[in-house]
Parts: C-alpha cells; sequence; structure tokens
C-alpha cells in the first residue's frame, strides 16, 4: 500500500502536456478555420484556453508564417510531421501527453480528465468515441467489400492522451516514409506499435469545424449560451 509520503512523490511527478495541432492551410473550409472567430476568440483559443486549464504545458503547432505572432512552433506538410514538431517543444519529464486538434473548440475540461485518467490507469492511450450511427461500408474500387457491426465502431474525437514514453517511441519507430500506412490520428500509431489504446465516452458537442457550415454552428452553439 503506498503511503502518504509515496502519494506525494507520485503527485509530483505527473506532468501533463497538450499539444494543440492548429498547422492546416485549411484546404477544405476554403480558408486557416483556426483563426476564424468564434465568440468573442478564435477557433484556436478556445481549444487552447481549455488544453491550459488542464496541462502543465501547451504547445501550439500553427502554420510556418504564424508560428512567431502565436508564440508557437511551425506545422509540418503532413498532420503527422506537425504533432513531430509539437512533441520536441514537449519537456522530457513530462509523463502524460494529449494531442487536440484546434478545430474542435468545445472539447471539455472533462473530457481531458478522462483521457489522462485513463492513461494513468495503465493504458498506452486513450480516446474519446461516439457512437456510429450510419451504416458503415467498406469499399474498394467502388465495390462494397464488407458491411462491419455497427455496434462495433466508434467515431473518434481528440482530444487523446498517451503515455510520453509510448508517443515519442511510436514516432520514432514509426518515420514517415516507411509508414506505408496512412496514420490519420496519433493513437493509429500507437495501435501499428502494439500499444493498449482504451476508448473513454465522447461528447456529441465536441464537433470537429472542417465546413463552413460547422463554423456557423458553433457561433450558433456560443450565442444560445
Amino acid at each position: 500500500m503506498l503511503n502518504g509520503t509515496t502519494l506525494a512523490v507520485v503527485a509530483c511527478s505527473r506532468s501533463v502536456w497538450t499539444i494543440v495541432v492548429a498547422g492546416g492551410s485549411g484546404a477544405r473550409f476554403g480558408a486557416p478555420k483556426q483563426f476564424e472567430s468564434l465568440g468573442t476568440g478564435r477557433v484556436l483559443d478556445h481549444a487552447v484556453a481549455t488544453a491550459r486549464s488542464v496541462s502543465d504545458g501547451v504547445v501550439v503547432v500553427v502554420p510556418l508564417p504564424d508560428a512567431h505572432r502565436e508564440g508557437g512552433v511551425a506545422g509540418g506538410a503532413t498532420r503527422r510531421q506537425s504533432v513531430a514538431n509539437g512533441l520536441a517543444g514537449v519537456p522530457n519529464d513530462a509523463t502524460v501527453i494529449c494531442v487536440h486538434d484546434a478545430a474542435r473548440p468545445f472539447a471539455s475540461a472533462a473530457l481531458y480528465r478522462a483521457v489522462i485518467a485513463a492513461v494513468e490507469a495503465g493504458a498506452d492511450a486513450a480516446v474519446p468515441g461516439v457512437a456510429v450511427t450510419d451504416t458503415i461500408k467498406v469499399v474498394d474500387d467502388g465495390v462494397v467489400q464488407s458491411t462491419p457491426r455497427r455496434a462495433s465502431l466508434v467515431a473518434v474525437q481528440t482530444p487523446q492522451a498517451f503515455r510520453a514514453d509510448a508517443l515519442r517511441a511510436a514516432h520514432a519507430r514509426l518515420p514517415e516514409a516507411d509508414e506505408g500506412v496512412e496514420f490519420t490520428d496519433d493513437a493509429s500509431m500507437i495501435e501499428a506499435s502494439g500499444g493498449r489504446v482504451v476508448v473513454v465516452a465522447g461528447e456529441d458537442d465536441n464537433r470537429k469545424i472542417t465546413r463552413p457550415d460547422d463554423l456557423l454552428w458553433a457561433r450558433q452553439r456560443l450565442a444560445e449560451q
């Protein structure tokens, strides 16, 4: 059993950092959506504010021309490269690293705490997931190959939390040139490395701003509060 002194040491050794990824050009949106106005701030500001409320430190990854102005680091050509650039700014003594897409401005502090707690309970990574309501088809060259059971599927969100050493090792072990597959999130890299990824309940309002109508929804949501 841990005594009071040991518990204090464990608590002091805990260090959570968050990488907020905002390095995209906004090709599908038509502009860098992370800098669009949302209430009294911008989409990016909402995401960073929540991350800071639950983290010991935050690294913001933005396009190269904006890095100095935003006090962040420059993103790469891909999301994968942007996260790797953000990792370089996280101190070596971090024990848990969260990765969050700035395009999800309404992720709550409670959601951060849930994924962090799951990692601290022993998982290599934890992701928020919400039930899939549509039927999903696996398609190859326009032909349906299979229909996965809907009950086994979740739509994954961010923030995603990771044991710091597991995330660093995955990035080191799976260099971009040798991927062979597209890793659309960092949890996929942990899976490919043989790590254990668990799912916590996601949030309906944790909607990703991808197209202009998503931004209209976000502004309406704030107006109704």
